[in-house]
């Protein structure tokens, strides 16, 4: 699995011109699920973002977790994370898992997330045309892959 994790001041989803989804201060994550992913990947990204110490402490240092402070979640599906483009022009997306099976990882993926950081989170659509929306804090971005674990 790759995660895009944003810190956001506030992020938005829209669906067909309604606002299906919406936080405040948190992160936006957009997340790609790949052929051989599995629940173990799932609980790893999950735990990993949870604990991940990208927000300011009253030092302005990285010490904070999302769950130090209390802040919320917005999840993206965006199969184009596994774009390849060494060859040609056109990204190929070979590597991104078909809809039948990325669809229950990123299912799961949401319960997992939202159970380690205690709190309910807000998602996109699986599948949908979206429009999403942040004002990024920081800029602070951060990419995670779940076979690399760097």
């Amino acid at each position: 699995m790759r995660a895009v994790i944003q810190r956001t001041i506030n992020a938005s989803v829209h669906v067909n011109d309604k606002n299906i989804a919406e936080i405040d201060k948190g992160l936006l994550i957009f997340v790609g699920i790949e052929t051989d992913d599995s629940i173990e990947d799932v609980k790893w990204l999950a735990s990993k973002i949870a604990l991940m110490r990208i927000f300011s402490d009253i030092n302005g240092k990285m010490n904070k977790s999302i769950i130090d402070i209390d802040g919320n979640i917005l999840l993206v599906s965006q199969f184009t994370l596994h774009a390849k483009t060494r060859k040609g022009n056109r990204p190929s997306f070979v590597r991104a898992a078909r809809p039948e099976k990325a669809i229950n990882l990123y299912k799961e993926f949401k319960i997992e997330l939202s159970n380690t950081i205690g709190k309910n989170i807000k998602f996109g659509e699986f599948g949908a045309d979206m429009k999403v929306s942040l004002t990024n804090d920081g800029p602070v971005t951060i990419i995670i892959d779940s076979k690399i674990k760097e």
